[in-house]
């Protein structure tokens, strides 16, 4: 959730705080609010209970980060080591699984694929496939060829006309009952 929708969340809880105190109903403020009875109720129960700082934000739901701040940087630096530097010599793709893998290695914490998938996005990476080139490649002669060769070797597309949305053949109007409807339709 944005910065911006956790304000205006936390902005309802307090003007449902003030409808409570003025003595309106839970299913009052759901209406004005715009928010679920059920949320209403709930919200009134801790108003009951603490007040209107019952109603605060207790933070982002879901468990904990296993990885200390220092260990969040050196992860990073890690990742900015690129995979080879940690084993991985074939190619140049951090993949979530990879990722998973180092951390365990490294700070003997399990992460799952799609917990270290969450984990690199916080962190601003990305699990990515690099564009698999030749070291040799040489631009030039790859756009040379595109400009003079591939225009001459590419065939022309099919007209508009002679492409049909069908998968069977269009049946020919001559060949159709006269007694079916539609028959007369040409």
């Amino acid at each position: 959730m944005t910065a911006a929708g956790r304000q205006r969340r936390e902005s309802v809880r307090m003007q449902a705080a003030e409808l409570f105190e003025q003595d309106v109903k839970p299913l009052e403020v759901a209406r004005r609010l715009r928010v679920s009875a059920k949320s209403a109720y709930q919200w009134h129960e801790l108003w009951r209970a603490g007040g209107a700082g019952a109603l605060n934000s207790r933070g982002p739901s879901g468990s904990r980060c296993r990885l200390s701040p220092r260990c969040l940087e050196k992860l990073t630096a890690y990742l900015e080591q690129g995979p080879a530097a940690h084993g991985w010599v074939e190619d140049q793709a951090w993949t979530a699984a990879r990722v998973a893998t180092l951390i365990g290695r490294k700070f003997h914490v399990s992460y799952s694929v799609s917990g270290a998938t969450r984990l690199m996005h916080r962190l601003g990476f990305s699990p990515q496939v690099p564009a698999r080139r030749v070291a040799e490649r040489d631009e030039q002669a790859v756009t040379a060829w595109k400009e003079a060769t591939w225009a001459e070797v590419k065939e022309p597309g099919r007209s508009a006309g002679a492409v049909s949305a069908s998968r069977t053949r269009q049946a020919s109007p001559g060949g159709r009952p006269g007694d079916v409807p539609g028959a007369d339709a040409e």
